[in-house]
């Protein structure tokens, strides 16, 4: 049983299904990891960022169009024979906790964990551990550019943080962010990035799923 919210037309559901566990989260990455080639599924942690950025799209996209491209980027078919339904159900579920989260505008924990370094002399880049989600919210950008073509200027300094964490050379069209991401100072920690990822996903949601409060006049 559904109860529509006044969010969008979107659809927030009365029974709280439980987050993913860290068993559960590994279980998933197996299962992605399994997928044969020509598929090219999304990584656990690009995964994530693409769930946010479907989330964060202004009018909700069917399930159907960006859950193909969860086993495939591209959207290819899975083959026939693959059994999808365990790898969905836990898509399905961690799409769930992140929409609870975004539509309360409450902390999340990104799926982002740190490397080991190949040098214990050398530090891990901040940005090379938290790029996989990023590349995965910047895909659901392209594949679905509703927020993208928002306009709103409240919109380009969150994007702009995030998209920061690409290589200077990968942001050939990222138009105005080039000039907004040259004036940004890097996080100086993981925990600092990673803060930046919940805090740009929330003041976009300002932006693209702005919530209504009804008082009395």
């Amino acid at each position: 049983m559904a109860e529509v919210s006044h969010e969008n037309g979107r659809v927030a559901p009365t029974k709280t299904v439980a987050p993913l566990t860290d068993r559960e989260r590994e279980r998933l990455e197996s299962l992605l990891d399994a997928l044969p080639p020509p598929l090219e599924p999304l990584d656990v942690c690009a995964l994530d960022g693409f769930l946010v950025g479907v989330l964060l799209q202004p009018s909700p996209v069917a399930t159907a169009r960006w859950l193909a491209h969860v086993h495939d980027l591209e959207g290819r078919p899975a083959p026939t024979v693959l059994a999808l339904q365990e790898l969905h159900a836990l898509v399905m579920r961690r799409h769930g906790e992140l929409e609870r989260a975004i539509t309360s505008r409450r902390w999340f924990d990104p799926w982002v964990f740190e490397l080991e370094p190949a040098d214990p002399d050398v530090e891990v880049d901040v940005s090379e551990v938290v790029l996989p989600w990023v590349a995965g919210f910047a895909a659901a950008m392209d594949l679905f550019p509703g927020l993208m073509r928002n306009g709103s200027p409240a919109a380009i300094e969150p994007l702009a943080t995030l998209y920061a964490h690409f290589d200077p050379d990968d942001l050939e069209d990222a138009g105005d962010l080039r000039e907004v991401i040259a004036t940004l100072d890097p996080p100086d920690t993981l925990a600092e990035a990673v803060e930046d990822l919940v805090r740009c996903t929330l003041l976009l949601a300002d932006v693209t799923r702005p919530r209504h409060t009804h008082g009395r006049r």
